[in-house]
């Protein structure tokens, strides 16, 4: 300002005019530029407003941004919350399963098991198969075993029944006073004929029944439809109860061996008879251990003083076993 008035001062010494245009156009000039100003300011309000009206639109869109945020926070939450259930429902189905599988694998290994057990059961069933056939097989032999054992026996048993027949026709024939057992064939000779009591030496009546007895007898036994069958002939002596068991077991012994002697020695056997004799005839004594009862249970002293004669065919006893087999015994 102080610049400008210096000149105006010269102007005005030169002209007035050149002042006064001067002063307008400052006048113009800070019109123009408070125009400017107000222009800027103006624009900058604008500008502000725009901007304020953006950034209003902004925050709105942030706050619209923000709340879908949360949205979708809560959401994600909500999901979080879902997956946490979902997970121990997952754990859960986890733990199902691998209980199911330990099941599964139990029950597979039982089944493993169960099939080992049949394995075996069908290899034992096999094998049983096996020896049913074997038995069957063997039971067959059996049969035709025991079919020629039951010919046997019924030809043994018809051969002692005659036997036992044609001893009890000679002695009635000869006279001779011996008892036949009609089943055995067993003969039993009265111990007062043939020994003094408590004696081994045989009388003098026992030796004449044994005179007339033993040639006969060894006549049906030794016939030729006989003799193959016949196995042994035995004396046997028995006692009573009186005294000890080994006196009378001496006694019995010594008693039976005296009458096979004197069976030996007979001039009335042939030399064949007496041969065949040695063979097959044996001496037992017995004691009391086969004494004879009475009707009331009491012991008959004199029955059981006795000897018996007895003979016994091949194969005897496995016969009469076979015998009780097939009568279901």
């Amino acid at each position: 300002m102080a610049r400008s008035r210096r000149p105006r001062r010269l102007i005005r010494k030169d002209s007035g005019e050149y002042w006064t245009s001067y002063s307008d156009m400052l006048s113009s000039l800070l019109l123009v530029f408070m125009l400017a100003v107000t222009f800027s300011i103006y624009q900058y309000y604008s500008l502000l407003e725009i901007k304020t009206k953006q950034l209003d639109a902004q925050q709105a869109e942030l706050d619209r941004v923000q709340i879908s945020l949360v949205k979708q926070q809560e959401e994600l939450e909500t999901t979080r919350v879902s997956l946490m259930g979902k997970e121990e429902e997952l754990a859960s189905v986890q733990i199902q399963l691998q209980a199911q599988e330990e099941d599964l694998h139990a029950a597979q290994t039982a089944l493993k098991t169960k099939e080992e057990e049949q394995a075996a059961l069908q290899l034992t069933l096999i094998q049983q198969e096996e020896e049913l056939v074997a038995q069957k097989i063997r039971l067959g032999a059996l049969e035709e075993a025991l079919g020629s054992q039951a010919e046997r026996i019924d030809e043994l048993l018809g051969v002692r029944t005659a036997i036992v027949e044609e001893l009890s026709r000679t002695f009635a024939e000869k006279k001779i006073g011996a008892n036949v057992d009609r089943k055995t064939g067993d003969i039993v000779l009265d111990s007062k004929l043939m020994f003094a009591t408590g004696e081994n030496i045989l009388a003098y009546e026992g030796q004449r029944q044994l005179e007339r007895l033993i040639p006969a007898y060894l006549q049906v036994l030794l016939r030729p439809e006989y003799k193959d069958y016949v196995a042994e002939i035995i004396i046997e002596g028995h006692t009573d109860s009186k005294g000890s068991y080994v006196f009378n077991l001496e006694l019995s012994q010594q008693r039976a061996l005296n009458v096979a002697k004197f069976c030996l020695q007979m001039p009335q056997l042939t030399s064949t008879q007496r041969s065949t004799l040695e063979n097959i005839l044996t001496a037992k004594g017995r004691s009391y251990a086969d004494r004879i009862y009475n009707a009331d249970g009491t012991e008959n002293m004199d029955a059981s003083r006795r000897v018996e004669i007895k003979f016994r065919l091949k194969d005897a006893e496995m016969i009469e076993q076979m015998n009780k087999i097939l009568k279901g015994e």
